[in-house]
């Protein structure tokens, strides 16, 4: 006799993977293929020097650009915390941010020629516009990752104003220039 006994449920099968979670390991493992693939070619095509240089050359390449873009967004970040009170300078209209330039960099690092061409790719301007486009067209449509991004920031922005941030409470300074006369019994400091 048991007493409290509960009922369980017995599901049919695993339960269900999103169809992201099946198709990325399937990708990497095509990709990674495809590279090792390709160095096998270009090795057996202009020797294993050639590629070992391609290789380096790659991370050396990609370290620039990273440190480049890094350098060029905390230069824009100590501009806007100099200035009080004004509003941080968007990035410029031709080139703006440093997320695909950092992916560009990040991806010439990745050893392999796919990799490095997709880097490239990020990094000249023409087809950074094109992919940065595309990106924000992507992120824009109900149902993504730009949608759960919209509403976390409207979700804290409430949170805020409930916890009284944000709110203007209207006042006055009033300065004195000269400073005030010391009372009896203070002491004295040196000046």
């Amino acid at each position: 006799m048991t007493f409290g006994a509960q009922q369980q449920t017995v599901n049919s099968g695993p339960p269900r993977r999103s169809r992201a979670r099946r198709i990325v390991p399937l990708v990497v493992a095509v990709w990674v293929v495809l590279e090792v693939w390709l160095l096998t070619l270009v090795a057996g095509a202009a020797g294993g020097w050639t590629v070992f240089a391609l290789l380096a050359g790659g991370v050396v390449a990609g370290s620039y650009v990273i440190k480049r873009a890094g350098r060029r967004a905390w230069q824009r970040l100590t501009q806007s915390l100099q200035t009080p009170g004004a509003a941080p300078e968007p990035a410029p209209a031709e080139g703006g941010g440093n997320a695909l330039t950092m992916l560009g960099g990040l991806l010439l690092m990745v050893p392999g020629l796919i990799s490095d061409v997709a880097g490239l790719l990020c990094l000249f301007p023409p087809t950074r516009a094109l992919l940065r486009g595309s990106l924000e067209r992507r992120l824009r449509r109900p149902g993504t990752l730009g949608e759960a991004f919209q509403q976390a920031q409207q979700a804290q922005q409430a949170q805020r104003t409930r916890m009284g941030e944000g709110k203007v409470v209207q006042g006055e300074v009033i300065r004195e220039d000269a400073p005030p006369a010391p009372r009896p019994g203070d002491p004295q400091l040196p000046r």
